[in-house]
């Protein structure tokens, strides 16, 4: 991690609406797979690609297997970290037996975000059609920071985060953390 990441207190500013937001936006990417690597991880490399193109920080990342609990644990050691604003997982979200990305999170969110799953598959209807209904896509907070799980290819990556965390996260990552200030 760079010495040059400043902690959330000095990233707080409001946006043109007058809305609460961290600039730049820290995130954190955690791929979910039992098949790739941090070498072989085209997902999480587009996600990455993405939080660089609009001045963001990956600040961590991490590759987990599709097990519930070192799912859970790498998301709460995320979500824990002050230089971490935001937590996107891709992976483990279609309907096989070892995708329990949404499961595993959804047990640890604090506050549901409904809205993030149902106009991800919105989205992706109007992008791929019908196979869209396949995605268990969801989003929650976890210890104040807004956590997204995505599927694992890079198409769904691009759509997830350019069309949705990327212009809201930074929102969202602000009011999470509001009553936070000190």
């Amino acid at each position: 991690m760079s010495d040059n990441l400043l902690p959330p207190n000095e990233r707080r500013q409001t946006d043109s609406d007058g809305h609460d937001i961290l600039q730049p936006l820290y995130v954190g990417i955690i791929t979910v797979t039992s098949t790739r690597d941090i070498q072989n991880d085209p997902g999480g490399d587009k996600a990455e690609e993405l939080v660089d193109n609009q001045n963001g920080v990956v600040t961590r990342r991490e590759v987990v297997q599709d097990d519930v609990a070192e799912i859970q644990k790498t998301v709460k050691s995320l979500a824990r970290s002050e230089y971490v604003d935001c937590v996107v997982t891709t992976g483990g979200t279609g309907v096989t037996v070892d995708d329990v990305t949404p499961e595993a999170c959804s047990r640890l969110f604090e506050r549901d975000i409904p809205g993030f799953g149902e106009l991800f598959r919105q989205i992706s209807y109007e992008e791929i059609g019908h196979r869209a209904m396949a995605s268990r896509a969801t989003a929650g907070i976890v210890i104040n920071t807004p956590v997204f799980c995505l599927p694992g290819s890079k198409g769904a990556v691009q759509t997830g985060m350019s069309k949705l965390i990327l212009p809201e996260a930074p929102h969202l990552a602000g009011l999470a953390s509001s009553h936070q200030i000190e």
